[in-house]
């Protein structure tokens, strides 16, 4: 299935701060860019780290409440909670930043991009090419594209890639249609595993949401184990394969 990359959705335009930069200068770029995040780079375009609005309201989470009452007990020293006492001090980019930074390439999908964020708990990656140099930003709001995709864009890819490509189904005997991103199949195919099929593979196209699956079927072929091919690729030269 085809699969939004990266590449089509970052922002190439990206603004950017060294090691040196001051504390102030960073809160100005994010404030007068209306960014919440960007990243460090060397003289390369190497990515150094990232700094966030998170790491920069530190300082004043960090500032003590005249108000509040003084405490028992002195509280655990984590790394986490160094990590944090370093950033409410910093005076730099170089003390800001987390690292090291989470990056992808423009090739990668749009999935693989939302897992990394998930997994790392971010909401800015970095675009890297082969050389690891910066070349654009990419950001949650970025991948939410997918999911604004027009319902008849959609459904023209489940015909072409899933009933027509994959399936070879003629599609007049499959009636799809897609509300707000809900697929909604109706027919009949000739066996149980292709109705499978096709809403397995209509689950994996970007902007859906969920899938509806009223086809019937002709043979419950359920019960029949897979056949191995009689061919296989080896080097990339097809080769018959004997038991």
């Amino acid at each position: 299935m085809k699969h939004r990359k990266i590449g089509n959705v970052m922002t190439s335009d990206v603004v950017t701060v060294q090691l040196s930069t001051p504390f102030k200068e960073v809160a100005r770029l994010l404030q007068s860019h209306g960014i919440s995040g960007l990243p460090v780079v060397d003289d390369d375009e190497q990515v150094l780290g990232v700094i966030s609005e998170t790491d920069l309201m530190l300082r004043q989470a960090e500032q003590p409440d005249p108000y509040a009452p003084p405490r028992r007990r002195l509280p655990r020293i984590t790394s986490r909670a160094r990590r944090a006492y370093g950033k409410a001090r910093a005076q730099t980019a170089e003390q800001l930043m987390s690292k090291p930074a989470i990056t992808v390439r423009p090739g990668d999908t749009v999935t693989q991009a939302a897992r990394t964020m998930t997994e790392h708990g971010v909401e800015r990656l970095p675009v890297v090419d082969e050389e690891s140099r910066l070349i654009g930003i990419v950001t949650r709001r970025d991948l939410l594209q997918v999911f604004v995709r027009p319902d008849e864009e959609i459904r023209q890819e489940i015909v072409d890639e899933v009933l027509v490509r994959a399936l070879w189904v003629i599609p007049q005997l499959v009636r799809v249609t897609v509300a707000q991103g809900v697929v909604t199949f109706e027919g009949e195919l000739e066996r149980q595993s292709e109705v499978e099929i096709a809403e397995q593979l209509a689950k994996r196209i970007d902007g859906v949401i969920g899938v509806v699956n009223k086809m019937t079927y002709r043979l419950d072929d359920s019960h029949i184990p897979p056949v191995e091919p009689p061919y296989r690729s080896v080097g990339g030269d097809w080769m018959l394969h004997r038991p």
